[in-house]
């Protein structure tokens, strides 16, 4: 046996459900009226920490990535080093978007290049992702890699690194990473977003000679991310100085030189 509701049922359930829906919109209207008015009065009353907390949300992501210069525009804006006895600066872009492969580049000829054998000397940085190791340590026993943070300074003052004391790469139970540059970014977990530091980073190469580098972002060209931006000093003379010429000792006062 079927029951159904009368006209009037019918009606009284429509109009019940009418007013819930309603009451609902109510609560919703008056929701958002009370955070606007929140978010008006913590803007009245505590500029700096909103203006603070605007540029927290829009600060450099992996998830939404910012509008960030070219190679060639960064060059144009970088000023030259004041002693021109310093060894050029060299800036380029690695694109390590591909979660599956490490892109390898090789220092000294500046640019990447193509590895079948990570054994190969012929490589000091790898990259995929964020994910940076170096031809040394536990991802390469016939490399001499290894890296130094200097900390955050000005690029161009760093006219010599260590010639010693460099981390080489250590084993996980997975992979290989250098302890150095598991942070070279600063990564916001509220936002999911990240930017470079500007610490510079002393490198000895996989054939034992020196580098000085420094992360830029970790955006391409048309916005997406997983390119990693990078400028750099290279010394192929095994010094662990950046001129271009080696000075000579001056003789010590008091000093005849030999005849």
């Amino acid at each position: 046996m079927s029951s159904t509701l009368s006209p009037k049922s019918s009606n009284e359930k429509t109009i019940l459900e009418d007013h819930g829906s309603s009451m609902e919109n109510k609560k919703k209207f008056w929701r958002n009226c009370f955070l606007v008015g929140l978010t008006i009065s913590l803007a009245l009353v505590f500029p700096e920490k909103f203006t603070q907390l605007n540029e927290f949300i829009n600060s450099p992501s992996v998830d939404m990535p910012q509008v960030v210069e070219t190679k060639e525009e960064v060059q144009k804006k970088t000023k030259q080093s004041p002693n021109r006895n310093m060894l050029p600066t060299h800036y380029d872009m690695v694109n390590a978007s591909d979660d599956d492969k490490w892109i390898y580049y090789d220092l000294s000829r500046g640019s990447a290049v193509d590895i079948m054998d990570p054994s190969s000397l012929e490589w000091d940085l790898a990259f995929r992702r964020s994910q940076i190791i170096t031809n040394g340590g536990a991802t390469n026993h016939f490399g001499k890699a290894g890296l130094n943070d200097m900390g955050e300074v000005p690029f161009d003052e760093v006219t010599e690194v260590p010639a010693d004391n460099y981390i080489a790469d250590i084993a996980t139970k997975t992979e290989t990473e250098n302890p150095v540059l598991l942070k070279w970014f600063k990564y916001n977990f509220l936002t999911h977003k990240l930017t470079a530091k500007k610490n510079i980073y002393a490198l000895k190469t996989a054939d034992n000679k020196y580098a000085k580098v420094q992360f830029i972002s970790f955006n391409c060209d048309d916005e997406e991310t997983g390119c990693i931006r990078f400028q750099y000093a290279y010394q192929d003379n095994g010094a662990n100085n950046f001129l271009k010429v080696k000075h000579l000792q001056e003789t010590p006062i008091g000093q005849k030189e030999e005849s």
